[in-house]
């Protein structure tokens, strides 16, 4: 087996839709974006955040922590894909397509 699969690598998206009429619910909206930023998670779109993960093991621990901070009110939905699938991507600007680029480094240490 490879050391780096794209079949073993994971995608983390969590796509979200809070309220955002009064002045708490703002603060509870950036402080859930706050929170997916500092675990490492990168916008993808607005309301839409995700994070490469070198397995599923590891993605399961970042899904798990975004559980922990789910807001009280709102629609949240969590997806982990391969990196196979997500290199499958099709992204366009208007009718122009984009390349899709990921938004990390990959460090190999050893």
């Amino acid at each position: 087996m490879e050391r780096f699969s794209e079949y073993r690598i994971m995608w983390v998206l969590v796509f979200f839709d809070l309220p955002t009429e009064t002045k708490k619910d703002r603060k509870t909206y950036t402080d859930f974006r706050d929170k997916l930023i500092k675990d490492g998670f990168t916008m993808f779109q607005f309301s839409i955040y995700l994070r490469h993960c070198a397995s599923a093991e590891n993605a399961q621990v970042h899904i798990q922590r975004v559980k922990k901070n789910l807001p009280p009110k709102g629609n949240i939905g969590i997806l982990c894909i391969t990196d196979k699938q997500f290199g499958n991507m099709e992204l366009f600007v208007g009718k122009e397509e984009k390349k899709v680029s990921t938004p990390y480094q990959q460090l190999e240490l050893f």
